[in-house]
């Protein structure tokens, strides 16, 4: 089972087609049937479990997690896999929007702290209508909402005991007072994006975190922080910082009888700090700004902090490695979403090998990413030397051409591809 789960995943070690979006197999003495059944064969065996496929990944970000500087971070995201023209997978859920089809994805993914390098991710939740496919139990589970639900990953991930304490960042959905309280009572340190419009108390007076914000930029309080990239192009971060207590009522919605109600909640006041980023083109024009909460120690500078939060959008790219840019996903013809989640906790292994590559400080490492990119026919942008689609597609290259030469000589290949495509002969002139 060990073979064939390493099978499988180079199989995922590669850019997939729309059109043929189903692993590739290396090349093999086998016939391309016999692999598609052993393949089925190891779905179907009943030790092969959601816990059984997450373990690699959990040892992964383990190992990886060690190399941390103080902090290993976690990002979690949602993302929504489309099946709307998948007539044949009988659980996908009716989304909100007319023609939303399809199932639900919940994602956290280990970052490193060092420089905002992917790691491994360490939790899969895969929503359908039939309930929750969670990674860390075989059994479907009854589903909950996104926010009710990250404390039990909170504590999943502190219970894999890693070398560095885990600080958890989410987008401002998780902007909630009631989840704010109920994580610092569990002691999980956490970064979330708020809402500028949310009451608080700050020097003594209840305002919003805009007018803290505004008060802030009055009296000068923003520091260049560092040249950063925004969307694509060359920009520069300011930071600030400033100390506020969120001491009002929380509600939280829940539906009660298939109705949606809006229940008070009462509870201690809270002191947070804001670290506020601002975004600047090199002309001066403001690009982006992100309010952001977090009760991590303040040893941790404010500029470190929005630092962190810049670098969430590599679960983005995970998520681009999935889908349209590598596996994908949406066009897997599976028909149940248990049997998406387990081929996704595959899938996410060979992006983990992917990352191994581009974080290789080493100068092999530099030549291998060189030889991956050639090998994916890529063209990269000025100044770019790799990117991590054009690493996945030259992997399953790589691979390939190892298993030709293990059944081939490198006299036969060459000869092979002379014979399809002859090599110019030299002028009689």
């Amino acid at each position: 089972m060990q073979a064939r789960y390493r099978k499988l995943v180079e199989g995922h070690s590669g850019q997939a087609k729309a059109t043929a979006a189903g692993p590739r197999p290396l090349p093999a003495p086998t016939q391309a049937f016999a692999a598609t059944q052993a393949a089925w064969r190891f779905w179907r065996n009943p030790r092969v479990t959601l816990p059984a496929l997450a373990q690699p990944l959990l040892d992964g970000a383990r190992d990886a997690t060690a190399a941390c500087q103080d902090y290993a971070l976690v990002v979690h995201d949602w993302s929504h896999l489309d099946y709307a023209s998948h007539t044949r997978k009988r659980d996908c859920l009716q989304g909100a929007h007319p023609g939303e089809v399809g199932y639900d994805a919940h994602v956290a993914l280990a970052v490193s702290d060092r420089d905002g390098s992917p790691l491994a991710p360490v939790y899969q939740g895969l929503r359908a209508a039939d309930g929750l496919h969670d990674s860390r139990a075989a059994r479907v589970q009854a589903p909950v909402s996104d926010l009710d639900g990250l404390e039990s990953v909170f504590g999943f991930v502190r219970d894999q005991r890693w070398a560095r304490p885990a600080v958890h960042l989410i987008d401002r959905q998780a902007d909630s007072l009631a989840h704010y309280r109920a994580w610092h009572r569990g002691a999980y340190l956490f970064l979330v994006r708020a809402d500028a419009d949310r009451l608080v108390r700050h020097d003594g007076r209840e305002c919003l975190l805009s007018a803290v914000v505004a008060a802030l930029a009055e009296r000068g309080a923003f520091r260049p922080s560092r040249e950063v990239e925004y969307h694509g192009r060359p920009a520069r971060q300011e930071v600030a910082e400033a100390a506020v207590v969120l001491h009002r009522e929380a509600y939280e919605n829940r539906v009660v009888d298939g109705q949606k109600r809006k229940r008070r909640v009462r509870g201690a006041p809270l002191a947070l700090r804001l670290v506020v980023s601002r975004v600047y083109s090199p002309g001066g024009a403001l690009l982006a700004e992100w309010l952001l909460l977090t009760n991590v120690p303040a040893a941790v500078d404010a500029a470190t902090v929005a630092l962190w939060y810049y670098w969430r959008w590599r679960i983005e790219s995970y998520f681009k490695l999935l889908k349209s840019a590598g596996q994908e996903v949406e066009h897997w013809q599976q028909e149940s979403a248990h049997a998406i989640a387990l081929r996704l906790l595959v899938a996410a292994m060979a992006c983990v090998l992917v990352w191994q590559v581009a974080r290789d400080g080493s100068p092999e490492g530099g030549a291998l990413r060189r030889l991956l990119v050639q090998l994916s026919g890529r063209q990269m942008g000025h100044g770019v030397a790799f990117t991590e689609p054009a690493l996945l597609a030259g992997l399953w290259v790589l691979l390939a051409l190892r298993e030709a030469l293990q059944q081939h000589s490198a006299e036969d290949l060459l000869r092979w591809a002379d014979r399809i495509v002859p090599k110019p002969q030299p002028s009689s002139g």
